[in-house]
């Protein structure tokens, strides 16, 4: 539908009895983004003053939180303005942009996670050459492509569906996926490979090589000695879990949106919980399971234990 101004706007019927629970929905959602942004900033700080936490493996835990806050402080406000509102609706040319940052944060997070497992082999099966190979510039370098390629991906459906005919203003769902392409009146062939190409590219390939390296790792460490085996468990293990858990949540995700037995609230909790869940998680797995961080968070929160 279009105002006076010519601005199309898009409906977003995905919220579930808003107008009987907007409050509770509200005080929930920015509990949960608060605790968010107070976590994932807490630890990024401590990597940032902390000298002995300028290491790669740090600096990528740290890179992978800073991805939480950008994703968390583009979505949550968008979302609390929704539950405060009497019509859940976002422009056209806001809704890509939405679209593009969430593509975008999100392919980002799997290729942090190939390269925190790079970082994790060079580590464990080439200790001895893990100075020269993990240099400033090569990190820079894997953070750099980490955010960029996923930006330069998601920006060419961005700009080919600016230019599309829109025949639908209604998205089923609270936020912009790509259910935008519903909208279309005309189904791009072109976009649809692209997108297919996309997910090889910024999903497949990046699970393909953590599997792989960490498989590398495993063998290593099982032919290794017991130093090796600790240090593979310590340093790996939080990783993995965090790995895991992303993987599940996308799956859990990608369920949501196909099963069509599943409830409107079902669905909309799922959702939300696609908003909140990793976020929390990943602080709270390296805060708890990395020894230097969790160390660091005793000195900040417990100071008198600490002997």
């Amino acid at each position: 539908m279009d105002d006076e101004s010519n601005v199309t706007y898009i409906t977003l019927n995905g919220y579930v009895d808003v107008q009987k629970y907007r409050y509770l929905y509200f005080c929930i959602m920015f509990i949960l983004f608060i605790l968010i942004i107070s976590f994932n900033v807490t630890i990024v700080c401590l990597i940032w003053i902390h000298k002995n936490l300028h290491e790669p493996m740090y600096i990528f835990i740290a890179a992978l939180l800073v991805n939480s806050v950008f994703y968390s402080t583009t979505m949550y406000p968008k979302l609390l303005v929704d539950f405060l509102s009497e019509k859940q609706i976002i422009s056209y040319s806001a809704c890509l942009f939405q679209f593009f940052l969430y593509y975008t944060l999100n392919s980002s997070e799997f290729l942090l996670l190939a390269a925190m497992a790079y970082d994790r082999y060079v580590s464990i099966c080439k200790p001895l050459h893990y100075p020269t190979i993990m240099k400033k510039t090569r990190m820079s370098i894997l953070l750099f492509f980490s955010w960029s390629v996923p930006a330069c991906h998601v920006t060419v459906p961005v700009i080919l569906s600016a230019e599309t005919k829109l025949c639908n203003f209604t998205i089923k769902g609270i936020f912009c996926n790509n259910a935008i392409y519903e909208l279309q009146c005309v189904q791009s062939d072109a976009l649809n490979l692209y997108g297919l190409i996309s997910l090889l590219d910024l999903v497949v390939l990046p699970m393909v090589f953590i599997v792989f390296t960490y498989t590398k790792i495993f063998i290593i460490a099982y032919r290794s000695g017991k130093e090796v085996r600790k240090k593979a468990a310590e340093t790996c293990l939080p990783h993995l879990l965090v790995l895991f858990s992303f993987f599940c949540l996308s799956v859990l995700v990608s369920i949501a949106r196909v099963e069509a037995n599943l409830s409107e609230t079902a669905r909309l909790i799922m959702t939300l919980q696609m908003f909140s869940y990793h976020a929390l998680f990943n602080p709270l797995i390296y805060g708890i399971k990395m020894k230097e961080i969790s160390k660091h968070l005793k000195r900040l929160f417990c100071p008198a234990k600490i002997i």
